[in-house]
């Protein structure tokens, strides 16, 4: 005769879900504040401070992927086209993005970073880094990787 209660067992498990559940909603929201206020804080550390968070990580799309339609853009960004057609009028405004026509079609409008967005983003990179470098210096080793191990997991979330 065995000494194993089916319905303990039940119970058993049901608590271990509810305790993975309550650790993960814990996890989420503990790792949703703190990306947020990271971010935050990340975003302050830019070149030119009258440009819009936006602006700015549309600038930074077209230094990193090369020339984008305007559609392409909001694509990437998840907004309408005349939301984008705002925020990139901004960007040719100041001086750092330029529209020209697509060599491959000529009806198309390309956007493309001026060198002076280019070394806006370069800076605005360059300050960032700095700053996160700084943060990170004051770590322990183990602290840091922990770190590095987390960005991989968090990048694969994001992915997703």
């Amino acid at each position: 005769m065995s000494d194993s209660n089916p319905d303990a067992t039940q119970a058993g498990s049901a608590q271990a879900t509810a305790s993975r559940r309550v650790a993960t909603d814990e996890l989420s929201t503990n790792l949703r504040i703190a990306v947020a206020r990271l971010s935050r804080r990340l975003r302050a550390e830019k070149a030119d401070h009258e440009l819009s968070d936006s602006q700015t990580s549309v600038l930074a799309l077209l230094v990193r992927s090369g020339p984008c339609s305007l559609s392409e853009l909001s694509e990437h960004e998840r907004v309408k086209p005349p939301s984008m057609n705002r925020t990139v009028n901004g960007l040719v405004a100041a001086g750092y993005v330029v529209r020209s026509n697509d060599p491959a079609d000529g009806r198309k409008v390309v956007l493309r970073p001026t060198d002076a967005g280019q070394q806006l983003i370069n800076e605005t990179r360059r300050r960032r880094d700095a700053w996160l470098h700084q943060r990170l210096v004051e770590l322990r080793p183990e602290q840091r990787r922990l770190l590095e191990d987390a960005a991989v997991l968090m990048r694969e979330v994001a992915d997703k």
